[in-house]
């Protein structure tokens, strides 16, 4: 049994030491083969490995030699850098020493300059106290002569009052008497003063300005050449025959009266042979009713229905030559743009006096003068052309609206849209305005000489008459006058003075004094000149 047992138990220890010997034989071919593999691949990784190592020592030689350049590079430009540092070291060591040396230069240079100043102040401060000491004694000299002055003074007021006393004993006067001796004293010595102010404030007025304003309105007088016209309220027709005033009257005076309400003017036929008078105040119906009864009396043919066409026809010439007046001194003056409305009633001026002066010809002679002026003080002289022209426009209609000429001219020039400088002189032409330019100056300047031009103008003797005897009583007004005398159609007043009773420098007071008067009383083209005369006679007869 037990045998039987052991048996397979053999069976199972040899099969298994048979299979372990096989296994192990398999498994050392397996790992023979595994290490011949290894071995393989071992001495393939060698290989590869010994290729790199080659490789890499070549690679490494190579940086090796490259580090070795950029080595040797680097120590170059080290040196290259240290060399040029060293240089700007030595250039910038070189501008500082430099540098220094200018300061040093400086600061020594100040500080004897320092020194000078130094020692100066010091020379001063001595001089300073010199004149303190010296400015000491005399400021105790000084309260001591102020103390002595005081009691001088003192002493004066009391002998300046008991002389006084005295002199008010001697003389007989009191004190109110002795003080309006004083202050008369006092009036004369202003007077002179006065008088010698306004010598030399009108000396030198003249020394600066007479020469060249003389020799602008001269120029300006010189350039202009305008032809003066006058005209009055009546107009003259000659007829050929006397028969022709029954024939211009017609029958039952249907002619006449046809005549007058068609042109509104008088037609007065008298005895004076051969003529016709037509007179009333509207120049322009009368010269239209001239040409009209010129026309008639040419034709023949006289009764209501022709003297109507006449009428009409010289209306129309009339018209048509105002237009062309106006056109007419446009051109003269040359200007070239101007509303045709205000050409048209400039024309009007044609048949429009004043003081006997014909209003355009005025204008046109008021135009070139200022003109010329303002070339001459090189001012706008076309402005000024036209302001000169335009000046007296409002002359034109003042018949028909109402108002004065300058506020009719104003009105028509700003209707037109004339430039402001030309409205303000046209409204500051009289004074009634400030003038806001020189332009507006040289207008009235120009106006002035225009009416003052001997010729120019006439008056009325009434007004004539009337402007000398309130000149010579402004003049006799004065105290201390003896005679006055109008000269020189009133141009100039001879002032004849009592010598007991105005003195020499009183009649320089006085002739400014008329003056004043004359300007702010009396209205007159042009200038009048006050004359003052002082003359003393002695007369000593030796027997």
């Amino acid at each position: 049994m037990t045998n039987i047992i052991l048996i397979p138990v053999a069976v199972a220890i040899i099969s298994i030491l048979a299979g372990s010997g096989i296994g192990y034989a398999v498994r050392k071919n397996v790992w023979e083969k595994k290490a011949q593999n290894a071995q393989n691949d071992a001495d393939h990784i060698l290989a590869d490995a010994k290729t790199q190592v080659t490789a890499a020592k070549a690679e490494a030689n190579a940086q090796k030699q490259a580090t070795k350049a950029l080595k040797q590079s680097a120590e170059n430009t080290k040196k290259e850098k240290i060399l040029e540092a060293q240089e700007k070291i030595q250039d910038y060591r070189q501008k500082v020493e430099d540098e220094l040396n200018v300061k040093r230069d400086d600061i020594s240079r100040k500080t004897n300059r320092l020194k000078q100043r130094e020692d100066t102040l010091d020379h001063k401060k001595s001089l300073l106290d010199e004149r303190e000491n010296g400015l000491t004694q005399k400021e105790n000299q000084l309260k001591q002569q102020k103390t002595n002055l005081d009691k001088k003074i003192s002493d004066a007021d009391k002998l300046v009052e008991t002389r006084k006393q005295k002199l008010y004993e001697v003389a007989g006067l009191n004190k109110e008497q002795a003080k309006k001796l004083v202050l008369s004293q006092s009036s004369d010595e202003l007077v002179k003063e006065r008088a010698d102010m306004i010598r030399n404030s009108n000396e030198e007025v003249k020394a600066k300005a007479d020469h060249y304003a003389r020799q602008v309105i001269i120029d300006a007088i010189q350039s202009s050449a305008a032809d003066t016209v006058a005209e009055t309220t009546v107009s003259v027709v000659d007829l050929p025959n006397e028969e022709m005033k029954g024939r211009i009257i017609g029958r039952e005076g249907r002619n006449i009266r046809s005549f007058e309400a068609l042109t509104g003017i008088d037609l007065i036929i008298d005895d004076t042979p051969k003529v016709v008078t037509l007179s009333g105040f509207d120049s322009i119906r009368r010269e239209i009713a001239k040409r009209a009864m010129e026309r008639l009396i040419k034709d023949g043919r006289i009764h209501p229905a022709r003297i109507e066409e006449m009428v009409d026809k010289a209306r129309k010439e009339v018209n048509d030559d105002i237009y062309e007046a106006g056109e007419s001194a446009l051109m003269e003056l040359g200007i070239h743009k101007m509303n045709p409305e205000l050409v048209k009633i400039l024309g009007r001026l044609k048949y429009r006096t004043s003081y006997g002066q014909n209003v355009l010809a005025h204008s046109i002679e008021v135009a070139k003068l200022a003109g010329t002026m303002a070339a001459e003080l090189g001012l706008n002289e076309k402005l000024a052309v036209r302001a000169g022209l335009l000046h007296d426009i409002g002359k034109a209609v003042d018949h028909d609206i109402e108002g004065s000429h300058v506020e009719i001219g104003v009105e028509l020039t700003r209707k037109y849209h004339e430039p402001d400088v030309v409205v303000n002189a046209i409204a500051a032409h009289h004074g009634d305005v400030p003038k806001l330019s020189f332009i507006a100056e040289l207008v009235v300047a120009a106006d002035t000489l225009s009416s003052a031009r001997p010729g120019a103008r006439s008056e009325s003797l009434e007004n004539y008459i009337r402007r000398l005897t309130k000149l010579e009583k402004i003049a006799k007004s004065y105290k201390g006058v003896k005679q006055a005398y109008a000269i020189q159609a009133g141009r100039e007043v001879r002032v004849m003075v009592e010598p007991d009773e105005i003195s020499d420098d009183r009649i320089t007071v006085l002739a400014h004094d008329i003056k004043n008067q004359v300007e702010k009383e009396l209205d007159y083209p042009g200038n009048i000149k006050i004359t003052v005369i002082r003359e003393k006679r002695v007369v000593a007869i030796a027997k």
